[in-house]
Protein backbone atom coordinates (compact mmCIF):
# COMPACT_ATOMS: atom_id res chain seq x y z
CA UNK A 1 0.00 0.00 0.00
CA UNK A 2 2.84 2.40 0.83
CA UNK A 3 4.56 1.53 -2.44
CA UNK A 4 1.35 2.33 -4.30
CA UNK A 5 1.21 5.66 -2.45
CA UNK A 6 4.76 6.40 -3.60
CA UNK A 7 3.87 5.55 -7.20
CA UNK A 8 1.06 8.10 -7.10
CA UNK A 9 3.29 10.72 -5.47
CA UNK A 10 5.98 10.14 -8.11
CA UNK A 11 3.48 10.53 -10.92
CA UNK A 12 2.11 13.74 -9.41
CA UNK A 13 5.59 15.29 -9.06
CA UNK A 14 6.46 14.29 -12.63
CA UNK A 15 3.27 15.98 -13.87
CA UNK A 16 4.57 19.23 -12.37
CA UNK A 17 7.67 19.12 -14.58
CA UNK A 18 9.99 17.59 -12.00
CA UNK A 19 12.42 14.84 -12.98
CA UNK A 20 13.02 11.95 -10.61
CA UNK A 21 16.44 11.48 -9.02
CA UNK A 22 17.59 9.11 -6.30
CA UNK A 23 20.60 11.33 -5.55
CA UNK A 24 19.91 13.60 -2.56
CA UNK A 25 22.61 16.04 -3.70
CA UNK A 26 20.86 16.69 -7.01
CA UNK A 27 17.37 17.06 -5.57
CA UNK A 28 15.35 20.28 -5.44
CA UNK A 29 12.37 18.52 -3.86
CA UNK A 30 12.68 15.57 -1.45
CA UNK A 31 9.48 13.69 -0.56
CA UNK A 32 9.61 10.99 2.12
CA UNK A 33 6.69 8.54 2.35
CA UNK A 34 6.71 7.21 5.92
CA UNK A 35 5.43 3.96 7.44
CA UNK A 36 4.20 3.58 11.03
CA UNK A 37 3.69 -0.17 11.30
CA UNK A 38 6.97 -0.55 13.23
CA UNK A 39 8.80 1.96 15.43
CA UNK A 40 12.03 1.27 13.53
CA UNK A 41 10.45 2.64 10.34
CA UNK A 42 9.66 5.94 12.03
CA UNK A 43 13.09 6.08 13.68
CA UNK A 44 14.79 6.16 10.27
CA UNK A 45 13.31 9.59 9.54
CA UNK A 46 15.69 11.23 12.05
CA UNK A 47 18.64 10.19 9.88
CA UNK A 48 16.96 11.70 6.84
CA UNK A 49 16.38 14.92 8.79
CA UNK A 50 20.14 15.21 9.41
CA UNK A 51 20.82 14.61 5.72
CA UNK A 52 18.46 17.43 4.75
CA UNK A 53 20.04 19.88 7.20
CA UNK A 54 23.47 19.08 5.74
CA UNK A 55 22.22 19.48 2.17
CA UNK A 56 20.63 22.84 2.89
CA UNK A 57 24.08 24.26 3.64
CA UNK A 58 24.65 24.30 -0.12
CA UNK A 59 20.99 24.22 -1.33
CA UNK A 60 18.99 26.57 0.92
CA UNK A 61 15.95 26.49 -1.43
CA UNK A 62 15.52 22.72 -1.15
CA UNK A 63 11.92 21.67 -0.39
CA UNK A 64 11.58 18.78 2.06
CA UNK A 65 8.16 17.15 2.38
CA UNK A 66 7.05 14.28 4.62
CA UNK A 67 3.88 12.29 4.00
CA UNK A 68 2.45 8.84 4.73
CA UNK A 69 1.34 7.30 7.99
CA UNK A 70 3.60 9.26 10.33
CA UNK A 71 1.97 12.67 9.67
CA UNK A 72 -1.41 10.98 9.45
CA UNK A 73 -1.30 9.84 13.05
CA UNK A 74 0.41 12.95 14.47
CA UNK A 75 -2.56 14.44 16.30
CA UNK A 76 -0.62 16.48 18.88
CA UNK A 77 2.39 17.59 16.82
CA UNK A 78 4.96 15.50 18.70
CA UNK A 79 6.06 13.55 15.62
CA UNK A 80 6.30 16.74 13.59
CA UNK A 81 8.86 18.10 16.08
CA UNK A 82 11.13 15.14 15.33
CA UNK A 83 11.57 16.39 11.76
CA UNK A 84 12.06 20.18 12.15
CA UNK A 85 13.58 20.57 8.68
CA UNK A 86 10.33 19.52 6.92
CA UNK A 87 8.62 22.29 4.92
CA UNK A 88 5.51 20.16 4.46
CA UNK A 89 4.17 17.46 6.78
CA UNK A 90 0.88 15.93 5.61
CA UNK A 91 -1.08 12.63 5.52
CA UNK A 92 -1.10 10.76 2.21
CA UNK A 93 -4.80 11.40 1.75
CA UNK A 94 -3.92 15.09 1.25
CA UNK A 95 -1.56 14.30 -1.65
CA UNK A 96 -3.84 16.11 -4.18
CA UNK A 97 -3.05 19.38 -2.37
CA UNK A 98 0.73 19.02 -2.88
CA UNK A 99 0.91 21.02 -6.16
CA UNK A 100 -0.68 24.08 -4.55
CA UNK A 101 1.63 23.86 -1.52
CA UNK A 102 4.74 23.56 -3.70
CA UNK A 103 3.72 26.58 -5.79
CA UNK A 104 3.09 28.56 -2.62
CA UNK A 105 6.60 27.71 -1.34
CA UNK A 106 8.41 28.39 -4.62
CA UNK A 107 6.17 30.44 -6.99
CA UNK A 108 8.96 30.92 -9.55
CA UNK A 109 9.49 27.16 -9.93
CA UNK A 110 5.92 26.34 -10.95
CA UNK A 111 4.61 28.89 -13.40
CA UNK A 112 1.49 26.91 -14.27
CA UNK A 113 -2.07 26.58 -13.05
CA UNK A 114 -2.95 23.21 -11.55
CA UNK A 115 -6.17 21.40 -12.30
CA UNK A 116 -8.28 20.30 -9.35
CA UNK A 117 -7.41 16.64 -8.70
CA UNK A 118 -10.15 15.81 -6.20
CA UNK A 119 -9.76 12.42 -4.52
CA UNK A 120 -6.40 10.78 -3.81
CA UNK A 121 -7.14 7.83 -6.12
CA UNK A 122 -7.72 10.17 -9.08
CA UNK A 123 -3.92 10.45 -9.36
CA UNK A 124 -2.68 7.91 -11.91
CA UNK A 125 0.34 6.07 -10.42
CA UNK A 126 3.72 5.94 -12.13
CA UNK A 127 4.33 2.19 -11.98
CA UNK A 128 7.91 0.98 -11.74
CA UNK A 129 6.96 -2.53 -12.89
CA UNK A 130 4.60 -2.46 -15.88
CA UNK A 131 3.44 -6.06 -15.60
CA UNK A 132 2.20 -5.60 -12.01
CA UNK A 133 -0.43 -3.08 -10.95
CA UNK A 134 -1.62 -2.31 -7.43
CA UNK A 135 -5.12 -0.84 -7.48
CA UNK A 136 -6.40 1.00 -4.40
CA UNK A 137 -10.09 0.23 -3.86
CA UNK A 138 -10.38 1.48 -0.28
CA UNK A 139 -8.54 3.74 2.14
CA UNK A 140 -8.70 3.96 5.93
CA UNK A 141 -10.08 1.51 8.47
CA UNK A 142 -12.90 1.36 11.03
CA UNK A 143 -11.71 -1.71 12.93
CA UNK A 144 -9.44 -0.18 15.60
CA UNK A 145 -7.45 -3.30 16.40
CA UNK A 146 -5.79 -2.37 19.67
CA UNK A 147 -2.21 -2.81 18.37
CA UNK A 148 -2.69 -0.90 15.10
CA UNK A 149 -2.12 2.75 14.15
CA UNK A 150 -3.82 2.59 10.73
CA UNK A 151 -7.21 4.14 11.66
CA UNK A 152 -5.29 7.06 13.19
CA UNK A 153 -2.80 7.32 10.32
CA UNK A 154 -5.16 6.83 7.38
CA UNK A 155 -8.52 7.85 8.75
CA UNK A 156 -11.88 6.13 8.53
CA UNK A 157 -12.81 3.62 5.88
CA UNK A 158 -13.70 5.09 2.51
CA UNK A 159 -14.51 3.07 -0.60
CA UNK A 160 -13.66 3.98 -4.17
CA UNK A 161 -16.40 4.02 -6.83
CA UNK A 162 -16.64 0.85 -8.93
CA UNK A 163 -16.33 2.79 -12.20
CA UNK A 164 -12.96 4.28 -11.23
CA UNK A 165 -11.57 0.90 -10.15
CA UNK A 166 -12.51 -0.83 -13.39
CA UNK A 167 -11.17 2.07 -15.48
CA UNK A 168 -7.75 1.99 -13.77
CA UNK A 169 -7.53 -1.79 -14.17
CA UNK A 170 -8.43 -1.62 -17.86
CA UNK A 171 -5.74 1.03 -18.42
CA UNK A 172 -3.15 -1.01 -16.51
CA UNK A 173 -3.93 -4.19 -18.50
CA UNK A 174 -3.76 -2.18 -21.73
CA UNK A 175 -0.26 -1.06 -20.70
CA UNK A 176 0.91 -4.62 -20.04
CA UNK A 177 -0.21 -5.50 -16.50
CA UNK A 178 -0.48 -9.24 -15.96
CA UNK A 179 -1.11 -9.19 -12.21
CA UNK A 180 -3.70 -6.94 -10.56
CA UNK A 181 -3.48 -6.54 -6.77
CA UNK A 182 -6.50 -4.96 -5.07
CA UNK A 183 -5.50 -2.90 -2.03
CA UNK A 184 -7.55 -2.01 1.01
CA UNK A 185 -6.98 -2.06 4.73
CA UNK A 186 -10.06 -4.28 5.08
CA UNK A 187 -10.28 -5.06 1.41
CA UNK A 188 -13.10 -7.62 1.56
CA UNK A 189 -15.38 -5.15 3.33
CA UNK A 190 -15.51 -3.08 0.14
CA UNK A 191 -18.90 -1.44 -0.46
CA UNK A 192 -19.39 0.21 -3.85
CA UNK A 193 -20.60 3.83 -3.52
CA UNK A 194 -22.14 3.33 -7.00
CA UNK A 195 -23.80 -0.13 -6.86
CA UNK A 196 -26.03 0.84 -9.79
CA UNK A 197 -22.98 0.30 -12.02
CA UNK A 198 -22.77 -3.42 -11.34
CA UNK A 199 -23.52 -5.50 -14.44
CA UNK A 200 -27.07 -6.88 -14.34
CA UNK A 201 -25.64 -10.35 -15.00
CA UNK A 202 -23.38 -10.14 -11.96
CA UNK A 203 -24.37 -13.12 -9.81
CA UNK A 204 -22.86 -11.58 -6.67
CA UNK A 205 -24.23 -8.04 -7.00
CA UNK A 206 -26.78 -6.69 -4.46
CA UNK A 207 -29.39 -6.33 -7.20
CA UNK A 208 -29.08 -10.04 -8.03
CA UNK A 209 -30.35 -10.78 -4.54
CA UNK A 210 -32.87 -8.00 -4.25
CA UNK A 211 -35.25 -8.54 -1.35
CA UNK A 212 -32.99 -11.10 0.32
CA UNK A 213 -32.26 -10.77 4.01
CA UNK A 214 -29.15 -8.71 4.60
CA UNK A 215 -29.22 -7.64 0.95
CA UNK A 216 -25.86 -5.84 0.85
CA UNK A 217 -24.13 -7.51 3.75
CA UNK A 218 -20.53 -8.17 2.69
CA UNK A 219 -21.54 -8.91 -0.90
CA UNK A 220 -20.00 -6.03 -2.83
CA UNK A 221 -16.45 -7.37 -2.77
CA UNK A 222 -17.46 -10.67 -4.39
CA UNK A 223 -19.40 -8.64 -6.94
CA UNK A 224 -16.31 -6.52 -7.62
CA UNK A 225 -14.22 -9.66 -8.21
CA UNK A 226 -16.85 -10.88 -10.71
CA UNK A 227 -16.72 -7.55 -12.58
CA UNK A 228 -12.92 -7.61 -12.84
CA UNK A 229 -13.00 -11.22 -14.05
CA UNK A 230 -15.16 -10.11 -16.98
CA UNK A 231 -12.60 -7.59 -18.23
CA UNK A 232 -10.72 -8.66 -21.38
CA UNK A 233 -7.04 -9.50 -21.28
CA UNK A 234 -4.67 -12.11 -19.86
CA UNK A 235 -4.10 -11.27 -16.22
CA UNK A 236 -4.58 -12.65 -12.73
CA UNK A 237 -6.12 -11.09 -9.61
CA UNK A 238 -4.84 -10.98 -6.04
CA UNK A 239 -6.09 -8.93 -3.08
CA UNK A 240 -4.81 -7.92 0.33
CA UNK A 241 -5.65 -7.83 3.15
CA UNK A 242 -9.05 -9.37 3.94
CA UNK A 243 -10.52 -9.58 7.45
CA UNK A 244 -11.89 -13.00 8.51
CA UNK A 245 -14.99 -11.40 10.08
CA UNK A 246 -16.12 -10.13 6.65
CA UNK A 247 -15.26 -13.23 4.61
CA UNK A 248 -18.64 -14.64 3.56
CA UNK A 249 -19.89 -17.50 1.35
CA UNK A 250 -20.13 -15.23 -1.73
CA UNK A 251 -16.45 -14.30 -1.43
CA UNK A 252 -15.48 -17.95 -0.96
CA UNK A 253 -17.36 -18.79 -4.16
CA UNK A 254 -15.70 -15.89 -5.98
CA UNK A 255 -12.26 -17.35 -5.24
CA UNK A 256 -12.99 -19.92 -7.97
CA UNK A 257 -13.50 -17.30 -10.67
CA UNK A 258 -11.09 -17.99 -13.58
CA UNK A 259 -8.68 -15.08 -13.12
CA UNK A 260 -8.20 -15.40 -9.36
CA UNK A 261 -4.80 -16.47 -8.03
CA UNK A 262 -4.62 -19.78 -6.22
CA UNK A 263 -3.43 -18.01 -3.06
CA UNK A 264 -5.24 -16.29 -0.21
CA UNK A 265 -3.63 -14.19 2.48
CA UNK A 266 -5.92 -14.27 5.52
CA UNK A 267 -4.48 -12.60 8.67
CA UNK A 268 -5.27 -14.32 11.97
CA UNK A 269 -2.83 -12.51 14.36
CA UNK A 270 -3.35 -15.01 17.23
CA UNK A 271 -4.77 -18.47 17.85
CA UNK A 272 -6.01 -17.69 21.37
CA UNK A 273 -9.51 -16.32 21.99
CA UNK A 274 -8.54 -14.14 24.94
CA UNK A 275 -5.68 -12.55 23.00
CA UNK A 276 -7.92 -12.05 19.96
CA UNK A 277 -10.40 -10.26 22.20
CA UNK A 278 -7.63 -8.05 23.61
CA UNK A 279 -6.59 -7.28 20.05
CA UNK A 280 -10.20 -6.36 19.20
CA UNK A 281 -10.22 -8.93 16.41
CA UNK A 282 -13.89 -9.75 15.96
CA UNK A 283 -13.76 -13.52 15.48
CA UNK A 284 -12.73 -16.57 17.51
CA UNK A 285 -10.13 -19.22 16.74
CA UNK A 286 -12.98 -21.68 16.12
CA UNK A 287 -14.60 -19.35 13.57
CA UNK A 288 -11.28 -18.82 11.80
CA UNK A 289 -10.54 -22.56 11.58
CA UNK A 290 -14.06 -23.21 10.27
CA UNK A 291 -13.60 -20.48 7.65
CA UNK A 292 -10.36 -22.08 6.45
CA UNK A 293 -12.15 -25.43 6.13
CA UNK A 294 -14.91 -23.84 4.03
CA UNK A 295 -12.38 -22.11 1.78
CA UNK A 296 -10.49 -25.35 1.19
CA UNK A 297 -13.74 -27.19 0.53
CA UNK A 298 -14.39 -24.73 -2.32
CA UNK A 299 -10.78 -24.68 -3.58
CA UNK A 300 -8.95 -27.78 -2.38
CA UNK A 301 -5.40 -26.92 -3.43
CA UNK A 302 -5.40 -23.21 -2.53
CA UNK A 303 -2.22 -21.91 -0.87
CA UNK A 304 -2.95 -20.04 2.34
CA UNK A 305 -0.92 -17.33 4.06
CA UNK A 306 -1.45 -15.37 7.25
CA UNK A 307 -0.10 -12.72 9.67
CA UNK A 308 0.71 -13.54 13.29
CA UNK A 309 1.87 -11.33 16.17
CA UNK A 310 3.82 -13.13 18.92
CA UNK A 311 4.35 -11.77 22.42
CA UNK A 312 1.27 -9.54 22.48
CA UNK A 313 0.51 -7.90 25.83
CA UNK A 314 0.39 -10.42 28.69
CA UNK A 315 0.41 -13.42 26.30
CA UNK A 316 1.12 -16.56 28.33
CA UNK A 317 2.95 -19.64 27.11
CA UNK A 318 -0.35 -21.54 27.00
CA UNK A 319 -1.92 -18.81 24.85
CA UNK A 320 1.07 -18.91 22.53
CA UNK A 321 0.72 -22.69 22.25
CA UNK A 322 -2.89 -22.14 21.15
CA UNK A 323 -1.47 -20.14 18.24
CA UNK A 324 0.96 -22.96 17.44
CA UNK A 325 -1.97 -25.40 17.46
CA UNK A 326 -4.04 -23.19 15.14
CA UNK A 327 -1.06 -22.92 12.79
CA UNK A 328 -0.82 -26.70 12.57
CA UNK A 329 -4.56 -27.11 12.03
CA UNK A 330 -4.68 -24.51 9.26
CA UNK A 331 -1.49 -25.86 7.66
CA UNK A 332 -0.41 -22.48 6.27
CA UNK A 333 1.90 -22.19 3.29
CA UNK A 334 3.46 -19.02 4.65
CA UNK A 335 3.11 -16.63 7.58
CA UNK A 336 4.42 -13.13 8.14
CA UNK A 337 5.52 -13.24 11.75
CA UNK A 338 5.93 -10.13 13.88
CA UNK A 339 7.05 -9.58 17.44
CA UNK A 340 4.65 -7.19 19.17
CA UNK A 341 5.95 -3.66 19.64
CA UNK A 342 4.07 -0.80 21.24
CA UNK A 343 2.81 2.01 19.02
CA UNK A 344 2.02 5.35 20.62
CA UNK A 345 -1.63 6.30 20.58
CA UNK A 346 -2.99 2.76 20.33
CA UNK A 347 -5.37 1.21 22.87
CA UNK A 348 -2.93 -1.63 23.63
CA UNK A 349 -0.24 0.82 24.71
CA UNK A 350 -2.65 2.57 27.06
CA UNK A 351 -4.62 -0.40 28.42
CA UNK A 352 -2.26 -3.39 28.60
CA UNK A 353 1.22 -4.25 29.83
CA UNK A 354 3.85 -5.12 27.26
CA UNK A 355 5.32 -7.60 29.70
CA UNK A 356 6.60 -10.36 27.40
CA UNK A 357 10.38 -9.98 27.36
CA UNK A 358 12.10 -9.48 24.02
CA UNK A 359 14.12 -12.69 24.43
CA UNK A 360 10.85 -14.61 24.86
CA UNK A 361 9.29 -12.86 21.86
CA UNK A 362 12.28 -13.94 19.78
CA UNK A 363 11.94 -17.54 21.02
CA UNK A 364 8.24 -17.66 20.12
CA UNK A 365 8.98 -16.14 16.73
CA UNK A 366 11.58 -18.85 16.12
CA UNK A 367 9.17 -21.64 17.15
CA UNK A 368 6.66 -20.50 14.51
CA UNK A 369 9.38 -19.81 11.94
CA UNK A 370 10.72 -23.34 12.31
CA UNK A 371 7.20 -24.77 12.10
CA UNK A 372 6.51 -22.74 8.96
CA UNK A 373 9.69 -23.94 7.27
CA UNK A 374 8.90 -27.55 8.14
CA UNK A 375 5.36 -27.31 6.76
CA UNK A 376 6.21 -25.41 3.58
CA UNK A 377 9.00 -27.87 2.69
CA UNK A 378 6.55 -30.73 3.07
CA UNK A 379 3.78 -28.99 1.13
CA UNK A 380 6.07 -27.97 -1.72
CA UNK A 381 6.82 -31.61 -2.53
CA UNK A 382 3.35 -31.93 -4.08
CA UNK A 383 4.52 -29.68 -6.93
CA UNK A 384 7.14 -32.17 -8.12
CA UNK A 385 6.19 -33.28 -11.63
CA UNK A 386 3.40 -30.70 -11.83
CA UNK A 387 3.11 -27.91 -14.38
CA UNK A 388 2.63 -24.40 -12.98
CA UNK A 389 2.04 -21.10 -14.73
CA UNK A 390 4.65 -18.52 -13.73
CA UNK A 391 4.55 -14.75 -14.16
CA UNK A 392 8.21 -13.88 -14.76
CA UNK A 393 9.48 -10.95 -12.68
CA UNK A 394 13.23 -11.07 -13.25
CA UNK A 395 15.93 -12.38 -15.56
CA UNK A 396 19.51 -12.66 -14.32
CA UNK A 397 22.47 -14.77 -15.44
CA UNK A 398 20.29 -16.92 -17.68
CA UNK A 399 17.71 -17.65 -14.95
CA UNK A 400 14.11 -16.42 -14.87
CA UNK A 401 12.37 -15.92 -11.52
CA UNK A 402 8.68 -15.37 -10.85
CA UNK A 403 5.66 -16.48 -8.87
CA UNK A 404 3.15 -19.20 -9.66
CA UNK A 405 -0.58 -18.68 -9.23
CA UNK A 406 -0.14 -20.09 -5.71
CA UNK A 407 2.50 -17.39 -5.06
CA UNK A 408 5.33 -19.92 -4.94
CA UNK A 409 8.67 -18.58 -6.18
CA UNK A 410 9.80 -20.48 -9.27
CA UNK A 411 13.13 -20.43 -11.15
CA UNK A 412 14.00 -21.84 -14.57
CA UNK A 413 16.38 -21.28 -17.47
CA UNK A 414 14.94 -18.68 -19.83
CA UNK A 415 15.60 -15.35 -21.51
CA UNK A 416 15.03 -11.64 -20.91
CA UNK A 417 12.02 -11.47 -23.24
CA UNK A 418 10.06 -13.63 -20.80
CA UNK A 419 9.97 -10.92 -18.10
CA UNK A 420 6.38 -9.77 -17.67
CA UNK A 421 4.97 -12.87 -19.42
CA UNK A 422 3.21 -16.04 -18.30
CA UNK A 423 5.31 -19.18 -18.85
CA UNK A 424 4.42 -22.81 -18.13
CA UNK A 425 7.07 -24.64 -16.11
CA UNK A 426 7.31 -28.30 -15.07
CA UNK A 427 8.68 -28.55 -11.51
CA UNK A 428 11.51 -31.01 -10.87
CA UNK A 429 13.01 -29.62 -7.64
CA UNK A 430 11.30 -28.29 -4.49
CA UNK A 431 12.99 -26.46 -1.62
CA UNK A 432 11.43 -24.45 1.24
CA UNK A 433 11.15 -21.11 -0.51
CA UNK A 434 11.77 -21.95 -4.13
CA UNK A 435 10.63 -24.36 -6.83
CA UNK A 436 12.78 -25.10 -9.88
CA UNK A 437 11.84 -26.55 -13.21
CA UNK A 438 11.97 -26.52 -17.00
CA UNK A 439 9.89 -24.62 -19.54
CA UNK A 440 7.37 -26.79 -21.36
CA UNK A 441 5.77 -23.95 -23.36
CA UNK A 442 8.31 -21.83 -25.24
Amino acid sequence: MNKNDSERAGALLASLGLEETLDFKKADVVLINTCSVRQTAEDRTSGINRKILKLRETKPDLIFAVTGCMPGRDKDGRLRKKIPSADLFFPIIDLPRLPAWLKELRPSWFDINFEEIGEYWNIDPKREIKHKASITIQIGCNNFCTYCVVPYARGREKNRPLVGILKEIQEAVKNGAKEITLLGQVVNNYRAPDPENYNKKNIFSPSAREGAKGERENSDFAALLWEINQLPGEFRIFFTAPDPQFFDDYQIKAMSLPKMTNYLHLPVQSGDNEILKKMNRKYTREQYIELVKKIRAEKVDIALGTDIIVGFCEESEKQFQNTVDLYKQCDFDIAYLAMYSQRSGTVATKAFKDDVKIIEKKRRWRVLQDLMEEIVLRKNQKYLGQVVEVLVDEFKDGVCTGNSSGMKMVQFLGNEKMVGQFVKVKINFAEKWILKGNIIDK
